[in-house]
C-alpha cells in the first residue's frame, strides 16, 4: 500500500473539515494545521482555497462515477432509472456537505447546463443519460430532448435531497428514501411513452 502523497493528505484533511463543519471551515491554516504543514506549503500543492475545494469535489464525482459505473442496472427501465437515482441519494446521504459543494456551491470549473452535459463531460449524468437515451431509442419512453430529461432528474434527485439533508423533512432516513424513491417514479411515469 501507498502512503499517500502530501498533496492528496491536504485534500483528505480538507475533505474532513468540510464533513465535520461545511465548506466555509475550510481554511488554508486549518487545513494546514491538520496536515502539520505550514498554510504557505500548501500552497505549493494548491494555488488557492477554490483550488483546494475543487479538489476535493472532484473527488467526490470521481467516487460517484466509480459507485455508478461498477453497478449493473437490470430490470426494466423505471427500476434501472430508480437505481440510478438511489446511488446519488446513497452518496448524499454518507456525504451530505461533500454533496453540497459539489452540486450546489458555485465553483470555478463546474460543469454548465447544457453545453457541459451535451459535451458528455459529466461522468455522472452520462451514466442516468445513456439509460434514458436507451429508453427513448426503445420507445418506452416519449421522444424528448435527452438532456432535458436528465437534467430535471437531477434536479428533482439533488432537491429533494437538499430538502432533507437541510431539515425540511420530518422523516427518518428510510422514510425519505422510500418517499424520493416515489418521487422517481412518478416522474419516470411522466415520460413514459
Amino acid at each position: 500500500m501507498t502512503t499517500p502523497n502530501t498533496a492528496e493528505k491536504i485534500a483528505c484533511a480538507a475533505r474532513e473539515l468540510l464533513e465535520q463543519e461545511g465548506a466555509e471551515a475550510v481554511s488554508m491554516r486549518r487545513v494546514a494545521g491538520a496536515v502539520g504543514i505550514t498554510p504557505m506549503a500548501i500552497y505549493r500543492h494548491y494555488p488557492d482555497r477554490e483550488a483546494l475545494l475543487n479538489a476535493v469535489a472532484n473527488a467526490g464525482f470521481q467516487e460517484l462515477a466509480a459507485s455508478l459505473k461498477k453497478r449493473r442496472f437490470r430490470g426494466k427501465l423505471e427500476t434501472r432509472l430508480v437505481q440510478v437515482g438511489n446511488i446519488y441519494l446513497e452518496h448524499a446521504l454518507q456525504n451530505p456537505r461533500l454533496f453540497e459543494l459539489m452540486f450546489l456551491q458555485k465553483r470555478t470549473g463546474a460543469r454548465v447546463y447544457p453545453q457541459d452535459f451535451k459535451a458528455r463531460l459529466s461522468p455522472t449524468a452520462n451514466q442516468m443519460a445513456d439509460v434514458v437515451e436507451e429508453g427513448i431509442a426503445s420507445g418506452e419512453l416519449r421522444k424528448d430532448d435527452l438532456w432535458e430529461v436528465v437534467f430535471e432528474m437531477g434536479a428533482l434527485s439533488h432537491g429533494l435531497i437538499m430538502l432533507y439533508l437541510g431539515g425540511r423533512m420530518a422523516l427518518s432516513a428510510d422514510q425519505f428514501r422510500a418517499f424520493y424513491e416515489r418521487s422517481f417514479r412518478r416522474h419516470i411515469h411522466g415520460i413514459l411513452a
